[in-house]
């Protein structure tokens, strides 16, 4: 274990600059954004822009990394990421921005997707669990503190981007100087989402509703927290308090979905997330503390349940169908988080901030019923190839061979089932 850390400690170092800068970039963007006096729907369109990004960068990153390898790509997309948080400051135009965050969004998704196909090389079936942990505490840490780093400075002007450039330069540092061996390049996937569909319904549905609730909360919950008179250091405590919920929450839903069937979690998550965020806004511009509680509970499962899907569809699959499961759900993934912001700007700047958890409650609804449909359309062992472990993922899911190896169960735990009468879903 010990071993295994110190040959990531250069990558998990760069890991940690570089979402100290993303956190800082995803709170100053729509903080800078509503000071421009945007509208909410110009600022959903920018975050489009983020997400198509993102979501091409699942297809493209690992051609670039089979021809040039881990190091330079990651080099690459760090410059990319640096270059559009300053050309944000130097260009103060919406339409500019779109394509800054565009690129910003295909950097950040390239980014993760080298860094856990490396972290996959590096784990043994002893250990990937203890240092994929590390890895989400690195993430969650960085990702809180670069937001706490907003009341630091002023928006309006330019030094916070600067600043965020600055981070993501420095991140290049321990990870473009380590003297670790290089990972061998990832392995190519393809993407058959209506063979998907067809094997799991449910996991397809639920990865692009996960997708447009995370999509539009990430995108816009910024805007929230000012919209309904947060000081920004009161707007980084709410956003952290999201994360720390769905930190807390990983475990919990995991080894309940590990127990039962996993629809039967899917739905218990909806109706929390339904009574969550439909009490986030009845309670929107009230006390900060009540609200820092809320965003606790919609965290809780705003962000756990795409890979509570993921793990859904991977108990329908052979042992060598997991990279393609995986790719062809972070493709429906990237579809949800582009509709999110579109369907929630305009009806905020209608209806006010409050009615982005109306929006968020519906998606959530939308979630719990379809579960439950498909649970009295299908029995919870028909099938079923093998019940693979729950793992808990990064706050934004990441790219798709990235995600996929994260998600491949240990050798120990892909058991068939013997007895379809009786199967025992525990795990030794």
């Amino acid at each position: 274990m010990l071993a295994s850390l110190v040959s990531i400690l250069s990558l998990m170092l760069s890991t940690l600059l570089m979402m100290v800068a993303f956190g800082l970039q995803s709170y100053v963007v729509p903080v800078r954004a509503v000071a421009e006096g945007w509208s909410t729907q110009t600022i959903s369109m920018i975050a489009t822009g983020y997400t198509i990004g993102f979501t091409l960068s699942c297809i493209v990153t690992p051609k670039f990394v089979l021809l040039v390898g881990h190091v330079r790509v990651f080099v690459a997309l760090i410059t990319l990421l640096a270059i559009g948080i300053l050309l944000c400051a130097l260009v103060v135009d919406w339409r500019a921005w779109m394509l800054f965050r565009a690129m910003s969004g295909f950097a950040i998704s390239g980014s993760y997707l080298i860094i856990e196909s490396w972290l996959n090389e590096r784990v043994t079936n002893e250990n990937r669990g203890s240092i994929f942990s590390v890895y989400l505490i690195t993430t969650m840490v960085g990702t809180i503190g670069g937001q706490y780093l907003v009341p630091l400075g002023d928006p309006s002007n330019t030094s916070l981007f600067i600043l965020c450039g600055i981070i993501f330069s420095v991140a290049l540092l321990p990870t473009a100087l380590t003297s670790s061996p290089l990972p061998a390049p990832p392995t190519q996937a393809r993407f058959d989402v209506a063979k998907l569909y067809r094997r799991s319904p449910v996991a397809v549905i639920g990865a692009f509703l996960a997708g447009a609730l995370s999509g539009a909360w990430l995108n816009l919950g910024g805007v929230f927290t000012q919209r309904i008179g947060l000081s920004t250091a009161e707007g980084a405590t709410l956003l952290a308090c999201v994360l720390l919920g769905s930190a807390i929450a990983q475990i919990p839903i995991g080894r309940a979905s590990d127990r039962m069937d996993r629809r039967l979690v899917m739905v218990a998550c909806g109706l929390v997330g339904t009574l969550s965020c439909l009490a986030m806004a009845f309670v929107a511009g009230g006390s900060p503390v009540l609200l820092y509680v809320v965003a606790a509970f919609v965290g809780s499962v705003i962000f756990p349940i795409y890979a509570l899907n993921v793990a859904h569809a991977n108990d329908r699959a052979q042992p060598d169908e997991y990279v393609e499961v995986s790719s062809g759900m972070m493709i429906v993934y990237g579809v949800g988080t582009i509709s999110g912001p579109l369907m929630v700007g305009p009806i905020m700047d209608r209806f006010g901030p409050g009615s982005l958890f109306v929006v968020l409650a519906v998606y959530f609804l939308l979630y719990c019923a379809y579960a439950a449909w498909r649970i009295s359309r299908r029995e919870a062992n028909d099938g079923l190839v093998a019940k693979t472990d729950f793992q808990a993922m990064t706050a934004q899911p990441l790219g798709a061979d990235a995600a996929a190896g994260a998600l491949q169960p240990d050798a120990v735990t892909e058991e068939r089932l013997e007895d379809t009468t009786t199967p025992d879903w525990r795990q030794p």
